[in-house]
């Protein structure tokens, strides 16, 4: 089977096409044809960086859509043959991958496979991080960076259906802007001045959740955006600064929390509940009209192109491969 691997880390020319043998599943697992593959920044900085990455090679890749090909010992629920969206950590870069059981999920009724591979990672973060760690309520004003990627494409969307009152997005050019005001977004600032727009949007009350995968500076700035009883999420450090650190004299004054989230620690730890959140958000989509639109499509030998247009900064929605 055709599969891509890195072999050493750096820059989008390390991505390799390799005949590999195709996988076979294992007790608890299941086996899947590859359709397409999604493109996410932590397949940038695995590749770049080596985040998460154990030993190399290494076979990028954490959300594919497919059809089972074979199930291992224990699997009950899934058969071969069956359309099915897959978390997993590492392999999805291929024609073929193995996944666990506990984190592959039928392709809801009236998706196809290409929609199907853009809801396994970035929708149950989105819903995990407003729902369950951020507890939204009805009401609340939400602050997203990133608001034009694919979380925040899909958590405008998700805070206007729970209830927000106002939703406001961050993006780095106003390029972006105009998709993310499709995506649920009452007013969408820049990178160089959302804190002071916040300030001035809500007339200086500050906003109630704020959602961060970027870190470092902006993970200071996102938190003086905050209201009274404020609540901050960071879910990522996409800009490779030092982890951020926070004591009671930033926590007290306003009574304000801070919180972090990674799916990937989620999948290993407690894969039952994370069926349990992807099950309830994938209703959104079949309920609710959300929408996750894929902005590029790239064929799988090409996957060097798709991690350059995200480095880029210039993309918006979701990038996927075609594989199948």
């Amino acid at each position: 089977m055709r599969a891509i691997i890195f072999e050493e880390f750096g820059g989008p020319e390390v991505l390799k096409v390799v005949d590999r043998p195709e996988p076979q599943p294992g007790p608890g697992e299941v086996s899947i044809e590859v359709a397409y593959a999604g493109v996410n920044f932590a397949d940038i900085k695995a590749r770049a960086e080596g985040y998460r990455v154990e030993s190399l090679p290494f076979l990028p890749g954490l959300e594919v859509s497919g059809r089972i090909r074979a199930v291992g010992d224990g699997v009950t629920g899934l058969t071969p043959g069956q359309e099915v969206a897959a978390f997993l950590n590492g392999g999805g870069y291929a024609e073929v991958t193995v996944a666990p059981a506990a984190t592959v999920f039928p392709v809801p009724d009236g998706l196809d496979l290409r929609t199907g591979a853009t809801l396994p990672s970035v929708l149950p973060t989105a819903y995990a991080l407003l729902h369950d760690v951020a507890r939204l309520r009805d009401g609340d004003t939400v602050l997203v960076q990133g608001a034009a990627g694919g979380v925040g494409t899909v958590a405008g969307q998700l805070a206007r259906l729970g209830g927000a009152a106002a939703v406001y997005g961050v993006v780095s050019s106003f390029d972006k802007a105009e998709h993310a005001l499709k995506s649920g977004y009452d007013q969408v600032f820049l990178t160089e001045s959302f804190d002071t727009d916040v300030r001035a949007a809500t007339g200086g009350r500050g906003v109630d959740i704020a959602l961060d995968p970027v870190g470092g500076e902006t993970f200071r700035r996102t938190l003086g955006t905050l209201g009274r009883f404020g609540r901050l999420v960071s879910f990522g450090n996409a800009g490779s600064e030092e982890p951020w650190q926070i004591g009671p004299g930033e926590t007290y004054p306003l009574s304000v929390s801070v919180a972090g989230f990674s799916i990937l620690a989620m999948a290993a730890a407690d894969p039952a509940r994370l069926r349990q959140i992807a099950d309830l958000a994938f209703r959104t989509v079949t309920d609710g009209g959300v929408e996750l639109p894929v902005s590029a499509e790239f064929p799988l030998e090409r996957a060097d192109e798709a991690h350059r247009l995200v480095e880029s900064r210039t993309s918006t929605g979701k990038l996927l491969l075609q594989v199948g």
